[in-house]
């Protein structure tokens, strides 16, 4: 397509859950509803559309030793977008990934900085290692360097412990969190376990990662908090695995890892049900390949979730969520066109017709 090209994508536009449209225009790389005149080029692409998809919980540049070289960074961005997501939420990094800001071809990321751990309480070479008495003024460091998030790590296993625990004292977080907001930047933390709920929600986050812990105790308080909750279920499909391998060593742990997947979709089906916001998010980028949004919605759908919820979460919604705008007037033309309607069967989405982004058909 050359700069004069103008798009015209036909059939079902969904604009929102229930908002359908018969067609729109890409014009300079963003939406028109309003058909243009004396256009130079016409290209016409046809299916059911829905805003680029969205996953809240990635890790461009990472992989599970660390820090990738760009050439990674980029095949893994590009995974991404060939299956339609569009908007990442890249949920901790060690990489500086702000070079995709000037890549046309590659999605858009909101970055949350570098995690924030415990000394020796997390996987070696993801995070800043830190005590409490310093996590205020890291915190801020990576509120300035993010992109409006900034990410903890809540729990992790405790080698004395034998078992996952809860990595900061309260004082701690509401100190930290506080100073986030007061620089505009939200927070979310890494959290499997049950212990460090409470003082996190009460502290004031604003979401939680995976969120495996949840019990009929503290979803009611997310849900009174309004604190969102990314399930990562694609990712905690992998906990006996885990269990498997530390077994010998930690059994108190591998016992609580496999507790904790064999209620995870009730879990999320729970929070749910509780008025608890659900976005999807596939921790990509450590173990997992990339490009997983699609499985993750299948499996949000698996938890319990109508369909137009699992697709909600990946796309109006989720966008809402992140600030960044959907398929409306004037908007950067970033759509996904599917052969069939999502909304009756979810598992569409693993297979786009067309990917449009910056109003580019780009596959």
């Amino acid at each position: 397509m050359s700069d004069r090209t103008v798009l015209h994508v036909k059939g079902r536009v969904l604009v929102g859950p229930e908002e359908v449209r018969d067609e729109l225009w890409v014009i300079g790389g963003r939406i028109s509803y309003h058909r243009p005149v004396g256009a130079a080029e016409l290209r016409t692409v046809e299916g059911w559309v829905l805003p680029g998809l969205v996953d809240a919980h990635c890790h461009v540049g990472l992989d599970r030793h660390g820090a990738v070289p760009a050439e990674t960074a980029e095949k893994q961005a590009l995974t991404d977008r060939d299956a339609g997501a569009l908007l990442l939420r890249d949920a901790g990094s060690p990489s500086d990934t702000r070079w995709i800001d000037d890549r046309e071809d590659l999605p858009r990321i909101v970055r949350a900085g570098r995690h924030i751990a415990r000394t020796r309480r997390y996987i070696r070479n993801y995070a800043w290692e830190v005590e409490p008495e310093d996590l205020v003024a890291y915190v801020a460091q990576e509120a300035r360097r993010g992109d409006g998030w900034v990410k903890l790590v809540g729990d992790w296993i405790d080698r004395d412990l034998g078992d996952l625990a809860a990595c900061w004292p309260r004082g701690a977080v509401e100190a930290a969190i506080a100073e986030a907001h007061r620089l505009g930047a939200r927070v979310t933390a890494h959290c499997f376990a049950e212990d460090s709920l409470r003082d996190l929600v009460e502290a004031g986050i604003d979401c939680v990662e995976h969120a495996t812990g949840l019990t009929d105790d503290t979803i009611p308080l997310f849900a009174e908090r309004g604190v969102a909750i990314v399930p990562t279920l694609v990712n905690t499909a992998t906990f006996p695995g885990l269990a498997d391998g530390g077994e010998a060593k930690f059994p108190r742990w591998a016992a609580h890892m496999r507790r904790l997947h064999a209620r995870r979709h009730d879990t999320v089906r729970d929070a749910y049900d509780a008025g608890v916001p659900v976005y999807v998010g596939t921790d990509a980028g450590g173990t997992l390949p990339h490009g997983l949004a699609a499985a993750e919605v299948a499996e949000l759908v698996t938890a319990g979730l109508p369909p137009v919820a699992a697709v909600a979460a990946t796309t109006w919604a989720a966008r809402e969520w992140l600030g960044r705008p959907g398929l409306t007037e004037g908007a950067p033309a970033d759509l996904v066109v599917y052969e069939a309607d999502p909304r009756a069967d979810v598992r569409v989405l693993a297979a786009p017709r067309r990917v449009v982004l910056r109003g580019r058909v780009v596959g």
